[in-house]
């Protein structure tokens, strides 16, 4: 029972890494410009679309049913509208950043466990990593879009569709986002799917109380912006403490 609380607040304690080694903060310089740009075009982009496009398309009328309806598909269409922002920042701040994500890791760990030496940094070998880990993050995000088609279909079957969907894309969702930032680590040691599926399964409590932490992070305005980092780090400083045996920070 104390894993999930363990997971949940690894966020936090991710974040504390960068206080008491700043030397950090230089590797989260590019991301956190990367991730500014992203969200602030997801988020001017989103504006446009709802403003444009959305509004002009609901019905209007003077009868009170009509305002009624009017005001309920805009609340509607602006929470799909916030969706699709979100899932447009995660996504494309993810995918762009993720090679600075994979050294920050390595950097975390190097420093967690002393007798882990991290690679001296090479321009070349940063490139060839940068294809290796765009071409992982694709396969992720286009795995995490055609599940999340599938569950779509779930809404078809009555009474209980919509019920299946909310919870499986939350499911899903929280998987994915463990996922995600735990693979930073993995991949560095070469560890294929079935074997992240097998250790994220195996830890479902902590598993489950970190995503939860994640999740949370980005639902809070401009959190997100720095999300992503700590969620790296979060991940990280959970897999250096079980290969530690104890904990490495407070």
């Amino acid at each position: 029972m104390l894993d999930f609380p363990r997971g949940f607040f690894s966020i936090l304690r991710g974040g504390r890494l960068f206080m008491r080694y700043p030397r950090l903060l230089k590797l989260v310089l590019i991301p956190f410009l990367i991730n500014v740009v992203t969200f602030s075009l997801a988020v001017y982009f989103g504006l446009q679309f709802f403003h444009d496009f959305v509004l002009n398309l609901l019905p209007q009328g003077d009868a009170w049913y009509w305002v009624v309806l009017y005001y309920a598909l805009w609340l509607t269409v602006g929470l799909l509208t916030l969706v699709l922002v979100f899932f447009c920042f995660t996504v494309v701040g993810n995918l762009i950043a993720s090679p600075f994500n994979e050294l920050l890791s390595e950097r975390i760990e190097s420093l967690l466990l002393p007798e882990v030496e991290a690679a001296p940094f090479s321009l070349r070998a940063f490139g060839r990593d940068m294809l290796r880990v765009w071409l992982v993050e694709l396969k992720k995000m286009s795995l995490f879009v055609v599940a999340m088609l599938v569950l779509l279909l779930l809404n078809l079957l009555p009474v209980v569709g919509n019920l299946l969907y909310g919870v499986l894309s939350i499911l899903l969702t929280l998987f994915f986002l463990a996922w995600e930032y735990f693979a930073f680590v993995h991949e560095r040691k070469n560890r294929d799917f079935r074997y992240q599926r097998q250790y994220l399964m195996q830890r479902k409590q902590l598993v489950l109380g970190f995503a939860f932490g994640v999740l949370l992070m980005l639902a809070v305005p401009f959190l997100q912006l720095v999300c992503i980092p700590v969620a790296v780090a979060g991940a990280t400083l959970l897999w250096c403490e079980e290969r530690a045996g104890h904990r490495l920070i407070s």
